[in-house]
């Protein structure tokens, strides 16, 4: 069998990494590109992204792809994606965004949410009569500001003539879908994230009932597909702006919760996976819906058949290390090397930069002298839903110096996510090794004080921040028959370093995990006279 080329286009929240794969028993990375686009945050707690800008780093990054790599663009198979989600893009029936994106981060819709869901009688911040139906119905509830049912909602109150000239409600991939296809679609997972998807068995679609319940208009849901569906070929305006030939398929693809834990392979029944990219995260594959309220933890419609994600997202991990990078590092450690600005590069900022720090805090103790830090720079969602928390420095000393705070950054991430860990172990049963992929696995300091901090063995992959757009060339693998699922990808993709916990470490990181655990509650009402 001859080897197949697939482009994948990893569409993440800063930027976007395209990937040339040639598909045969194996994955292999042919050649890449990296392009970034701007986030806009402000105070009121929106966050916006310009699709123009989304569209315009593709067609960048596809064209230096194909010009690495001087492939003939005849010879690529097929095109897929791997995408942040949870995103709200509105466009009109040309397909033209009928407003700026508003970003999963986007927490503006605190009244929507309070006017739907969080008011009379309640269950874990949540109304009753709602709560019920969308747990049996959608496997889930939208019960966090951040859910994109409450931006739909704030748009139509908002902002009613972009919402009366709007055709189709998507999501960050699906819009790129559609300027490529001219389809409107979203595929299962993206469905599913928007919490108004019926996961019941036969039903497998939009529910009119949950949609009713939210005040949702279904003449602006997309068609439902697969991620390993052919949505369509290149219309021959998108093909001219990509570099790449009209008529290539397009697939579905998935989102980066669905495909992150494909191309770390991560796919059996049971498996755990750890990412840490601009966001992180633990899931789980698990068989069945799963529901965690008071946690803000479910299980998640993934791209394979019968399986899900029991997932617990924190929005800010690598997005904490970007801070330190920008307002502590350059400062006074030093990051400019061989007089190259590595720093200011979206593509070095978890190879050169990452390289760096290892050796500014190796020597570190692991504990940093009781320093702790807290990632919650733009809220949290899990386990406790504090739209108003942010992060801070617990415990600084005289004798506390730039390398200490540094190091406890990376250790506050890892205690965020031993406790997504923990609190997915009341439910499930995680695995006792894990793999850890995303930019923060390029860290070997990281990945042991993550394997240190939870007392698992830690596994990561070849080019760990390129599992994404691994998992989406998997489900274009499929979608052309090269494959036969997803559950294969466990096969092609295998560990190439290990770390194992150290007990000593443990015990220290356990002292210091136990205080970090304490500091939402005793600060809460202070977050929220600052933040609310």
């Amino acid at each position: 069998m001859s080897k197949t080329l697939i482009m994948a286009f990893d569409i993440g929240t800063t930027g976007v990494k395209t990937c040339l794969f040639s598909v045969e028993k194996t994955v292999e990375l042919l050649g890449s590109d990296m392009e970034g686009y701007s986030l806009h945050t402000h105070p009121d707690g929106s966050a916006e992204q310009i699709p123009s800008e989304w569209w315009s780093a593709i067609c960048s990054t596809s064209k230096k792809v194909v010009e690495k790599t001087g492939v003939d663009p005849k010879d690529i198979a097929g095109i897929s994606f791997c995408s942040q989600m949870q995103g709200l893009v509105l466009v009109e029936k040309d397909g033209k965004p009928a407003r700026n994106a508003m970003s999963y981060m986007d927490q503006r819709a605190k009244e929507e949410l309070k006017e739907i869901m969080a008011n009379g009688l309640q269950i874990a911040g949540s109304n009753i009569f709602k709560l019920i139906p969308s747990l049996l119905i959608t496997g889930a509830v939208a019960a966090s500001v951040k859910d994109p049912v409450y931006k739909y909602k704030w748009v139509e109150k908002h902002e009613p003539n972009v919402f009366n000239k709007t055709h189709k409600w998507l999501d960050v991939k699906e819009y790129i879908i559609c300027q490529m296809t001219g389809e409107f679609v979203m595929t299962q997972d993206s469905a599913f994230a928007t919490l108004l998807y019926d996961i019941r068995d036969g039903k497998k679609c939009w529910s009119p009932t949950v949609c009713k319940l939210l005040g949702v208009d279904m003449k602006h849901l997309a068609d439902i597909k697969k991620s390993t569906d052919k949505i369509g070929g290149l219309t021959d305006k998108a093909a001219a702006e990509l570099g790449l030939c009209p008529g290539t398929a397009v697939f579905g693809g998935g989102g980066d919760a669905s495909l992150i834990g494909v191309g770390a392979g991560s796919t059996a029944l049971g498996d755990t996976h750890v990412y840490s990219g601009t966001s992180g995260w633990v899931s789980t594959v698990v068989d069945k819906s799963i529901v965690d309220t008071s946690a803000m933890i479910a299980a998640i419609v993934g791209a394979q058949d019968g399986y899900y994600n029991y997932f617990a997202e924190l929005e800010t991990a690598g997005k904490c290390l970007e801070w330190v990078k920008d307002h502590l590092a350059l400062d006074e450690i030093g990051i400019y090397l061989k007089k190259e600005d590595v720093a200011e590069s979206t593509e070095t900022i978890y190879t050169s930069l990452y390289d760096y720090m290892t050796n500014v805090i190796e020597d570190v103790e692991p504990g940093c002298g009781g320093v702790i830090f807290t990632p919650w720079l733009h809220g949290n969602r899990c386990p406790f839903e504090g739209p108003n928390a942010r992060g801070m420095f617990f415990n600084i000393s005289l004798e506390t110096g730039k390398t200490e705070i540094i190091r406890a950054v990376l250790e506050g991430v890892c205690y965020h996510l031993r406790w997504f860990i923990e609190t997915q172990e009341k439910k499930i049963k995680t695995s006792d090794t894990i793999r850890f992929v995303g930019g923060g696995a390029l860290s070997k300091v990281t990945c042991q004080i993550l394997a240190d901090c939870t007392g698992k063995t830690v596994e990561t992959t070849d080019s760990p921040q390129n599992v994404g757009a691994v998992g989406a060339a998997l489900t274009a693998a499929v979608g052309l028959g090269i494959i036969d699922n997803l559950e294969q990808a466990k096969n092609l993709v295998p560990a190439s370093s290990t770390f194992k916990p150290n007990a000593k470490n443990k015990a220290i990181y356990d002292k210091n995990y136990e205080v970090y655990k304490n500091l939402y509650n005793s600060n809460k009402k202070n977050f929220d006279k600052l933040n609310g």
